[in-house]
Order: structure tokens, then C-alpha cells, then sequence
């Protein structure tokens, strides 16, 4: 079982940039895939992006499409979120997940305010 901690949220200017941390604890980090989602006040949670173990690659949501970069240190045990252009729209609870196999692990979340 992979243990996550989100860190890195906060409050920003319409424009600004923050970069997400997820870290986490366990030895499989390396052969997991990691997704970052969003939860918007009175909304459902949202996929924002993902990095697959084997090769790096990745995927978005049309919504930050060119604005994040999600990205990992294995040898860290730490996925990053990084996101610029930041849109007041983009105000949510960001969670990242890892998933091996069936099993999916969450952290916390942690919280982005974008201010206009």
C-alpha cells in the first residue's frame, strides 16, 4: 500500500503558478500510476492529469491542457503538479492517487485558491 501527502496549495493571483508535491511513502512508488484530481466547491472530483510508471507518458484534461505539467522523481517517491497560467476556475481541493493494479491510494488533498 502506497501512503500519499499533497503539499504545495495555496493562494494565488489569476496568472500566477504554484507546483503541487505528492509524496509518498512504501517501496512500489516506481510502478505506480500517479493521477492528480480536483474538487471544486459543490462539485464532483475531476481528473486533471497522469503519469504512467513504464514510460513517462502522460495525459490531461482539456481544461489545463498546455497550463500543468505533471511530472515524478522515483527516486524521491514524489509526483509533481505544476501549474501556471492559474484561472480562478482552477479553485479547487487537488488529490493525488496511485494506482497499482486494482488498489488505489489517495492522500489528502490540498488546497488551491485563485483569486481574480
Amino acid at each position: 500500500q502506497v501512503q500519499l501527502v499533497e503539499s504545495g496549495g495555496g493562494l494565488v493571483q489569476a496568472g500566477g503558478s504554484l507546483e503541487l508535491s505528492c509524496a509518498a511513502s512504501g517501496r512500489t512508488f516506481s510502478i505506480v500510476t500517479i493521477r492528480w484530481f480536483r474538487q471544486a466547491p459543490g462539485k464532483g472530483r475531476e481528473f486533471v492529469a497522469q503519469i504512467n510508471p513504464s514510460d513517462g507518458s502522460t495525459y490531461y484534461a482539456d481544461s489545463v491542457k498546455g497550463r500543468f505539467t505533471i511530472s515524478r522523481d522515483n527516486a524521491k517517491n514524489t509526483a509533481y503538479l505544476q501549474m501556471n497560467s492559474l484561472k480562478p476556475e482552477d479553485t479547487a481541493v487537488y488529490y493525488c492517487s496511485a494506482q497499482m493494479g486494482p488498489v488505489i491510494n489517495w492522500g489528502q488533498g490540498t488546497r488551491v485558491t485563485v483569486s481574480s
